[in-house]
């Protein structure tokens, strides 16, 4: 096999090939091109050197593609719009912008980042949908193979290639139900642990943060149900003496329309930081720089009805 220094080839002759492969005619390429016949001839010879074949051959009424110039054609095809996609990336306008983003995050962070973006969208972009799913096992191979755009979660590290930003940090709280018999007591390590609570475990594996904290004391709750998600722990928590601690920013959202009232946990995991990530190749995408915006003006006003904590 032929080994081509491609720096001693004018690439330019590409965009010359082209045009004599469609028109199979060396005036009608020069035609297209803006070129002078002489030169389209004179191309087409440094192209049959190249290619160490004819590419045009005479026929009947004119020149037909040799076998080797039909095989080319598609490949070539290929490489040029490629190479024009390189040079001339559209511009992002997200006005006129169609298509679908898809977010991976838990439903909690979906359930109180997603009214606000989703406002967001509405408002620069209403061409463009959202699909917000949950988070899978495979979530940098996802970012890595751009079928997800972004992940919103409690992230610390992000490996080689994906990049990441902490949007704000958040605590927990614990939730009783407003009438709850516990609702105006002190919320003592000793009432805590008298109380039948809530446990949420998306993966169903693992124990949770209060949990942990109450394990390095030797101290354990009773938790009396355990759901595999934020939102069905609010909703059975509202209808019943079951309490749960949860992070403030979902809290808040659900104390909101007075069902609840809210206290600091005396086994408080600690304060922690809600981050996105994306891939790196996306970086100066002018589509991810809009999303990722869209999601830090979401994040900001999730953020101001979170306390820092200080």
């Amino acid at each position: 096999m032929r080994q081509v220094n491609l720096r001693a080839v004018d690439l330019n002759l590409l965009t010359v090939l082209d045009a004599l492969l469609e028109e199979c005619s060396v005036t009608r390429a020069a035609v297209r091109l803006g070129m002078s016949q002489p030169a389209v001839s004179r191309a087409l010879a440094r192209l049959r050197s190249l290619f160490d074949d004819a590419l045009l051959v005479d026929g009947p009424g004119g020149y037909l593609l040799s076998e080797r110039a039909e095989q080319i054609v598609p490949v070539l095809r290929r490489a040029l719009a490629g190479i024009g996609n390189m040079l001339d990336a559209p511009a992002f306008d997200p006005a006129t912008a169609t298509g679908r983003l898809r977010l991976s995050t838990p439903d909690l962070y979906a359930a109180v980042i997603g009214p606000p973006l989703l406002a967001h969208i509405g408002r620069e972009a209403p061409g463009l949908n959202l699909d917000i799913v949950a988070p899978g096992p495979a979530i940098i191979g996802d970012l890595e193979e751009g079928t997800l755009e972004a992940v919103i979660g409690v992230i610390d590290d992000a490996p080689a290639g994906i990049q990441r930003r902490g949007l704000f940090d958040d605590g927990y709280v614990t939730l009783l139900r407003a009438g709850h018999p516990a609702a105006d007591d002190a919320l003592t390590l000793g009432r805590f642990l008298e109380l039948d609570h809530i446990a949420i475990s998306v993966t169903g594996v693992g124990s949770t943060p209060v949990d942990d904290v109450l394990a390095m004391t030797r101290h354990k709750r009773r938790v009396k149900v355990t759901v595999p998600n934020f939102l069905a722990a609010v909703e059975i928590a509202a209808q019943s003496d079951l309490v749960m601690t949860l992070p403030e920013s979902l809290a808040r959202m659900a104390a909101g329309v007075n069902r609840f009232v809210m206290r600091t946990p005396p086994a408080d995991p600690g304060r922690f930081t809600l981050s996105m990530l994306w891939h790196a190749r996306h970086q100066a995408s002018p589509r991810h720089v809009w999303l990722r915006d869209a999601i830090v003006h979401a994040a900001a006003q999730v953020e101001r009805k979170v306390p820092s904590g200080d």
